[in-house]
């Protein structure tokens, strides 16, 4: 039971990587606290740990709403004792194209959901783990922007997910000392709603990017998110942590 009593918050919980990571920490013994847009599917999620033996509770929300952030750490306190951990793990692709072609909406749209929500999300999280004397934060990134990374037609994503990177990196330094860790999981292609589930040929096209020539699942990327809220990872901080298929292998 690798998170044994902790409690953690999964942002971006109803569906894809972040269902799966709710439902791998609940079965590793977390208590978790599901945050999303969309309340059916949390409800479901939710009754799904429930009956699992495991402990969830859920509040929909918008992640760009500051008081949406700190909502979730309230309900962590409130039915937990406490705040141990975050998975923020929401996050959008919005329009692909070039930069000139690309609207001012767009660009606003997946900064604020991708890097202005971290930054809401550990703004609220950070005050309540030093209540705790301890805790740990892990950003969902991607290997878009990172290490030679760079796809055509993904300048606003790219940008959020390297700022994610450097985000981690200066909480990191900030709050080492008070035993806060603050971590970055960089995945590669994953068989997500958002990442091509349902249309096989964008499947088969983004998979052969891959040096493994196939795509996550997405307990897979919840796994090594896993390792980094657990004392597993008690070491590491600040980590841009690949996870990736050997893709930024290939870039380099």
């Amino acid at each position: 039971m690798e998170l044994a009593n902790k409690s953690i918050i999964v942002t971006g919980a109803s569906s894809g990587i972040g269902a799966a990571a709710a439902l791998l920490f609940a079965a590793e013994g977390a208590n978790v606290v599901l945050g999303a847009r969309r309340s059916a599917e949390l409800k479901t999620l939710a009754e799904t740990i429930d009956r699992g033996d495991g402990n969830a509770v859920y509040l929909a929300g918008d992640l760009k709403d500051e008081s949406y952030a700190d909502a979730l750490v309230a309900l962590a306190e409130k039915e937990f004792g406490g705040l141990d951990g975050a998975f923020n793990n929401a996050g959008i692709v919005g329009e692909m194209g070039p930069v000139p072609d690309m609207t001012i909406g767009n660009w606003h749209d997946v900064i604020s959901v991708n890097l202005t929500a971290a930054f809401l999300a550990a703004k609220a999280q950070i005050p309540a783990m030093k209540k705790q004397g301890q805790g740990s934060i892990v950003f969902t990134s991607s290997f878009v922007g990172f290490s030679n990374g760079g796809m055509p037609g993904m300048g606003a994503y790219a940008a959020s997910k390297a700022g994610l990177i450097g985000l981690a990196q200066s909480l990191a330094s900030d709050h080492a000392a008070e035993g806060i860790r603050v971590n970055a999981l960089l995945p590669g292609g994953t068989v997500t709603p958002s990442g091509g589930e349902g249309n096989p040929a964008a499947l088969e096209f983004i998979a052969n990017l891959h040096p493994m020539k196939r795509m996550a699942s997405p307990k897979e990327i919840a796994q090594a998110a896993l390792f980094l809220l657990s004392d597993r990872s008690s070491f590491m901080t600040g980590s841009p942590m690949t996870v990736d298929g050997g893709m930024s292998v290939r870039l380099t």
